[in-house]
């Protein structure tokens, strides 16, 4: 799993510097940081309005959704604080936002968060891709 979370961030870190400038990095920040407060409100149903049509389907209720979150990302789920970082557009097109978060765990993680244009013109969040850093854990 920890080599597919690798393999999906190094696939999303190729950046197109071009289409970079599209990007609506404040619109991402304030996406990522309400779903952050909702799952530390326990607000399921909140968090889950963040998350976008194709991750809705993999998990088709609130309650399957956090429970996902709470068993495979402990970092997101209840961070002790996150920092924001780059954002841009990956070379297959998808918009991303990384941020370096400090875990439940004392442990620095990348989260890699990419994100879909939805027909209202609002941004949901379609994946989060989490790393530990070993190398900013010292």
């Amino acid at each position: 799993m920890r080599q597919l979370a690798g393999l999906v961030l190094a696939m999303l870190l190729l950046v197109s510097p071009a289409a970079a400038e599209d990007v609506d990095t404040a619109t991402f920040r304030a996406v990522i940081s309400a779903q952050i407060e909702a799952f530390q409100a326990d607000d399921g149903q909140r968090a889950y309005g963040y998350a976008s049509p194709s991750i809705r389907q993999i998990f088709p209720t609130a309650e399957i959704f956090m429970d996902m979150v709470r068993r495979g990302y402990q970092p997101v789920y209840r961070p002790q604080s996150l920092s924001f970082g780059e954002a841009g557009t990956s070379a297959d097109g998808r918009p991303f936002q990384k941020v370096t978060i400090l875990g439940p765990d004392g442990l620095t993680y990348e989260a890699l968060y990419s994100f879909e244009l939805q027909p209202d013109g609002s941004w949901q969040i379609s994946g989060c891709a989490l790393v530990r850093a070993p190398d900013l854990n010292t």
